[in-house]
C-alpha cells in the first residue's frame, strides 16, 4: 500500500520535510516514488508548498495520507479540493485555484528561532 507521509530532511534541531509518495513498508527516511511536496514548520506561518496535480494523481490511485499529512492537506484546503476533483472537476482549475491560496498563505522568510525577540539577555546591566 501507498502512504503519502512525511519525510524528515534538515539539520539537526532544524527539521523541514518533504511530503513523499512511500511504500508503506519503508522507513520514514527510506525509500520513496516520488516527491509531492514540502513542509516547514519553523517558519510563522507555516510554509507548505503542494503538487496539487500529483497527489490526486496518487490519491486517485488509493494512496492513503498519513495522519500528520491529513491535517496539513485540512490546513492547506487540499481534501476539499480532491472531493470537488473527484466529483469531475477539471486539474486545471483546482490548481489555479491552490497556486492563488499559496500566494494569499505566504510565509515570513524568517523562521521561528532567528525572531529579534529569541536572544537571551545576559544578567548584567548596562
Amino acid at each position: 500500500m501507498v502512504r503519502i507521509r512525511l519525510r524528515r530532511v534538515g539539520s539537526t534541531k532544524q527539521p523541514s520535510y518533504r511530503l513523499v509518495a512511500a511504500d508503506r513498508e519503508h522507513p520514514r527516511d527510506g525509500r520513496f516514488l516520488e516527491i509531492l511536496g514540502f513542509y516547514n514548520p519553523r517558519t510563522q506561518p507555516a510554509t507548505i508548498e503542494l503538487e496539487e496535480a500529483r497527489i490526486y494523481d496518487w490519491m486517485s490511485k488509493g494512496a492513503q495520507p498519513s495522519e500528520s499529512v491529513a491535517k496539513i492537506f485540512r490546513t492547506a484546503g487540499l481534501l476539499d479540493r480532491f472531493a470537488r476533483f473527484k466529483a469531475g472537476e477539471s486539474v486545471e482549475t483546482l490548481a489555479a485555484e491552490a497556486a492563488a491560496a499559496q500566494q494569499a498563505r505566504q510565509p515570513n522568510p524568517r523562521t521561528s528561532e532567528a525572531t529579534p525577540g529569541g536572544k537571551k539577555q545576559s544578567g548584567k546591566s548596562a
